[in-house]
């Protein structure tokens, strides 16, 4: 059975930091473009980061740029998301996917994780 699990979510006050790990289980992810995305409350769920299989090739959006970090060791079968300098924005459930690839539409990635709620305090 395929399985994503987000951890390290929290809450933490406005320009604090948290790391996010998602670890794989059920085969290897190393073949797959992996990202992270978020939703607040009433929103859409949107796209925040994304890695290539190597990991070599990372792509944020706007604006998590030079604040969010997205890495990934394909030995251990997880990705990881380094969020610093937090903002009341940042508020959201964030998950992880795993998909064939490189793209920010999350309806095309084909395994997503259950999610982990991030608060940033202000």
């Amino acid at each position: 059975q395929v399985q994503l699990v987000e951890s390290g979510g929290g809450l933490v006050q406005a320009g604090g930091s948290l790391r996010l790990s998602c670890a794989a289980s059920g085969r290897t992810f190393s073949g797959d473009v992996m990202g992270w995305f978020r939703q607040a409350p009433g929103k859409e769920r949107e796209f925040v980061a994304r890695i290539s299989r190597s990991g070599a090739v990372t792509t944020y959006a706007e604006p998590v740029k030079g604040r969010f970090t997205i890495s990934r060791d394909n030995a251990k079968n997880t990705v990881y998301l380094q969020m610093n300098s937090l903002y009341s924005e940042d508020t959201a459930v964030y998950y992880c996917a795993a998909g064939p690839i490189a793209t920010n539409n999350p309806s095309l990635y084909n395994h997503w994780g259950q999610g982990t709620q991030v608060t940033v305090s202000s």
